[in-house]
């Protein structure tokens, strides 16, 4: 495939996945957001730091407004951004990942990154809503839960690199390895520093859906470079008019 249509069609990918997925957080995160951001509010009413009066829920209202409208563009940004990352995945595995089309080998790959960059990554430290966390701690948790999301990928690229050297079944003992060492790091690495105060059932439901919208965003990267590939590729061509 020439590099102009490889980056073409991967970064179309990527900015749709990232619209489907904007378009779902709006739809099923947003109004988590509402309710975390107005305990919150209160908060800062009972704490006398803020006074409940018009001008302020003008501002409010002015920023959600801008926030809101912000979240599909930033879906369609961030997208695009690790849809050129799968995009090149894609192209240096698609011979080795199991999968008799495109389409299957797209939705195998999406499926392993989906689980190695972000459930991993997400079961040690879970999305919050805004009511969460201490501000303070904001650079230290986002360095606990970047370095888990590079160490859970670097290891699963150590560790397939490895499974290459291995034939048949032996290639399970990789998946094991990997497997021991992610479960070594997930318990080696610092818990999150903040407590969750706020209801549990509002946080336990802002991850659920938290979850199924990054899903929605790996499910369609898998399933739009899948098909754009299988159509535009020039293997594929040769098959059609021989």
């Amino acid at each position: 495939m020439k590099t102009s249509l490889f980056i073409i069609i991967v970064l179309i990918s990527g900015a749709f996945a990232g619209l489907i997925h904007g378009t779902v957080n709006f739809a099923i995160v947003e109004p988590y957001l509402d309710q975390a951001i107005g305990i919150e509010n209160q908060n800062l009413f009972a704490s006398g730091e803020e006074e409940d009066t018009p001008e302020f829920w003008v501002e409010y209202e002015g920023y959600r407004t801008w926030q809101k409208g912000g979240q599909i563009l930033a879906g369609v940004i961030l997208g695009t951004s690790v849809g050129a990352l799968f995009g090149i995945v894609f192209a240096l595995s698609r011979n080795a990942l199991p999968g008799n089309n495109d389409v299957k080998k797209s939705l195998i790959l999406a499926g392993i990154m989906w689980l190695t960059l972000y459930i991993i990554p997400f079961l040690k430290y879970p999305a919050n809503p805004p009511t969460v966390g201490d501000g303070e701690t904001v650079v230290l948790r986002a360095i606990l839960y970047l370095s888990f999301i590079a160490i859970s990928g670097f290891g699963a690229v150590g560790f397939y690199q490895l499974s290459k050297k291995f034939k048949n079944n032996k290639k399970l003992v990789a998946l094991i390895g990997y497997g021991i060492f992610i479960s070594t790091v997930f318990f080696a690495m610092p818990e999150n520093p903040d407590e969750v105060t706020a209801p549990m059932d509002l946080v336990n439901e802002f991850r659920f859906m938290s979850v199924l919208g990054v899903t929605s965003f790996w499910a369609s990267i898998g399933i739009i470079l899948g098909l754009f590939w299988r159509k535009l590729s020039p293997e594929q061509e040769t098959t059609r008019y021989n």
